[in-house]
């Protein structure tokens, strides 16, 4: 038999193995559908066995196609292709009798729902079995070539956002042993486990632009108004999201040379882009099709993943009434459109960007860079280390041990990096400790102002990554620009480049929330206004506000630069100097230098309100509803983790060391520095002078964290 040809025993008993959960599910199904039947055991074997066999011979055509004409084709091929190949197999095996489309689409439910289930039982990974025949051919490919890899390539490299993951839990994990391949991978030494610092703002939108471009000017929170063009900007509105990356890249991003940004808020100039947010809205862009056919046309994964996101629907409302009834605190309503984003988020978009990047390492992709939002998301409505939390870390876990045997079997070496792109606090909201939100207060104290007024402290944030699909989608359709137009909850949330809204008359107020940071614009007034003009035309505003439960200290402009307000005394951030008690000293010493950066911002607000810590528990109060949150200081919001291969140390120049006893990475601009050298010396991105280095000497121009 030729050599390219040759099929070994192992090789078979993998494909064997691989049919058994979907035979016995449709043995399951035949027993409870009335308008299925399978005659013998045997005969369930033989229609997976012709599923399998359909999808392979079926599948490059229908990535040709999908290639052609975009994601949304994909989608619906995929969807009607699933159908025709249960039919075709139930049609040309014997023993199989079915009556109508009908029972077929029951079937592939009932099935995809039963091999989950079976595949549980035998503790298979879910991420595995989605991925299993891209691992099974790229083992059997290893093998007939001796297991030899291609030396010509030098290693890729994976980095694995988890997104919002404290490094204190990261170090729980690991030590409690519930991360297993994390702690394999720090207990064994292949890997190092550091924290970095999440400035101040310490959210998704500023990190990832740093992280991805290297900059994150004029990104003062997660959303915010731009009193020069009198726009509300929403980083995770598609329209926004590509002005923001237009605004910082400068075509040499961390992905420039080959790589592939996979469910990021940005491309990092990737030439491949798949459901980033700041693609979503390009005129024009059909969208990479072909990269979503092995998970909307293979067999039983999409319908799998429907079922399963019903069930952890089904979950996630269990787990919210456990809170109420066993008075968990603090807690808040779980209820509502985050119920059916868990689904999605943890079962649809979870296996959805495994199946991309998988994909992209079997065709040799340099450099990858993925967000899983499963754990920020949870964390946000159940609690930073609540039992549902932890559940979602395990879950991604799983997926770096997935991802892990992917490279096992990929072309080239690839190596590993997981970070968080911030970390997140936990305490009370604000609504709940005052009974009003933020601009009622802001109101009350500016003698309740009439005039026409926008707050935006809604949780928006986890509906980014589910936008960026639907864009990708949906990009190719005609009238399908809503994406680019609507917040993802689909309300106009502010006035788009060009609309008449631009014309019209300015609000008197703009409050958002930003996790326990808030910000307050008054549109109407040029400029940044001062404490002075306050003292003149709202006097009793800035006491007011820091006499509010809940809340810290303001930040201001004044003739003698910007001011931390407190109850009891005054930071002067320019001078450095202190007049009564000092707001900022619960905050750590890195407060004045987070403060100070994002105070002389061009879009900073008039004033920043932040929220105050609590003096035992370290909690914070969010300015959304949220229990969980992030974007200013206090608790572990602050704290991001890095995990990185054993030889890729962190160079002696870009540790901060300006907080005795300690030496870090300061800002998310600072890690995309380290990580672009770190691409360069192992080769997946090209080094300015051209040269390539190899892994084994990474170490020889670095120093160990």
């Amino acid at each position: 038999m030729p050599k390219g040809l040759n099929i070994s025993s192992r090789d078979l008993r993998d494909a064997l193995i691989g049919l058994v959960p979907n035979a016995a599910a449709l043995l399951v199904s035949s027993w409870i559908l009335a308008d299925l039947e399978i005659d013998h055991w045997w005969w369930a074997f033989a229609v997976a066995a012709v599923t399998a066999a359909v999808d392979a011979l079926a599948r490059p055509a229908l990535r040709l196609v999908a290639g052609l004409a975009g994601a949304f084709t994909a989608l619906a091929l995929g969807l009607s292709a699933q159908l025709v190949l249960i039919m075709t197999a139930l049609l040309v095996v014997p023993g199989v009798v079915f009556t109508g489309i009908d029972a077929v689409a029951q079937t592939l439910l009932l099935a995809a729902l039963l091999a989950a289930c079976t595949r549980w039982l035998v503790g298979v990974n879910d991420s595995s079995y989605l991925v299993a025949d891209l691992i099974r051919r790229g083992e059997s490919r290893r093998r007939r070539n001796g297991h030899h890899r291609r030396h010509d390539d030098p290693a890729g490299v994976v980095i694995v956002q988890i997104d919002g993951l404290p490094y204190p839990l990261l170090q729980s994990g690991i030590v409690s042993g519930v991360l297993p391949t994390l702690s394999r991978w720090v207990r064994s030494g292949s890997h190092e486990m550091m924290p970095w610092w999440a400035r101040v703002p310490s959210t998704t939108p500023a990190s990832q632009a740093a992280l991805l471009h290297g900059s994150n000017d004029g990104i003062p929170a997660f959303r915010w108004y731009e009193k020069d063009s009198g726009r509300l900007m929403v980083a995770n509105r598609p329209a926004d999201a590509a002005i923001i990356e237009d605004r910082l890249s400068d075509g040499r991003g961390l992905l420039a040379d080959g790589g592939v940004s996979v469910s990021n808020m940005f491309s990092g100039d990737a030439p491949t882009a798949l459901m980033v947010m700041s693609r979503a809205a390009r005129r024009g862009d059909l969208g990479p099709g072909s990269a979503y056919i092995r998970f909307f046309f293979s067999p039983f994964v999409l319908a799998r993943a429907l079922v399963l996101t019903v069930a952890e629907i089904v979950k996630e409302l269990y787990q919210g009434r456990q809170q109420r009834v066993r008075g968990i605190e603090p807690r808040i309503r779980r209820r509502g459109s985050y119920v059916a984003l868990r689904g999605l988020t943890n079962v649809v978009l979870r296996d959805l960007n495994v199946a991309l990047v998988a994909e992209h390492m079997m065709a040799g992709a340099p450099s990858i860079f993925v967000d899983f939002v499963d754990y920020d998301e949870i964390a946000h409505h159940a609690g930073v280390s609540r039992s549902e939390s932890m559940d979602a870390l395990t879950g991604l876990d799983l997926v770096l041990h997935t991802l892990e045997r992917v490279a096992d079997a990929a072309p080239r070496e690839y190596r590993f990096v997981v970070l968080s792109d911030h970390g997140q606090s936990q305490g009370s909201t604000f609504r709940q400790l005052t009974g009003r939100t933020l601009e009622a207060a802001v109101r009350s104290y500016c003698g309740a102002p009439t005039g026409r007024s926008v707050e935006n402290t809604g949780d928006v944030e986890g509906w980014g990554p589910i936008n960026a699909l639907l864009g990708d989608v949906l990009a190719s359709r005609p009238k399908a620009r809503w994406a680019s137009r609507r917040s993802p909850a689909g309300v106009l949330v502010g006035p788009q480049r060009g609309d008449d809204e631009e014309e019209k008359e300015r609000p008197e107020l703009v409050v958002v929330g930003s996790g326990n940071l808030g910000l307050v614009w008054f549109p109407r007034l040029p400029g940044r206004v001062t404490v002075e003009t306050f003292t003149e035309i709202h006097p009793g505003l800035i006491p007011g506000l820091v006499t509010e439960p809940g809340v810290g200290f303001v930040l201001a402009d004044s003739v003698r630069g910007p001011l931390v307000i407190g109850p009891q005394g005054v930071r002067l951030l320019l001078e450095n100097a202190v007049e009564g008690e000092d707001p900022l000293a619960p905050f750590g010493p890195r407060a004045v230098k987070d403060l100070l950066r994002v105070a002389t911002m061009k879009n900073c607000p008039d004033l920043y309100v932040h929220s105050s810590i609590h003096p035992r528990t370290g909690e914070v109060h969010a300015f959304e509803e949220l229990v969980g949150s992030h974007g200013g200081l206090g608790g572990w919001q602050n704290q991001a983790a890095l995990v990185h291969p054993a030889g890729w140390f962190v160079d002696e120049d870009l540790l901060d060391r300006s907080v005795e006893g300690e030496e870090l990475l300061y800002g998310a601009d600072v890690v995309h520095q380290q990580l672009v050298r770190w691409l360069e010396r192992c080769g997946a991105r090209r080094a300015p002078s051209s040269e390539v280095f190899p892994d084994e000497d990474i170490q020889d121009r670095s120093k160990p964290a």
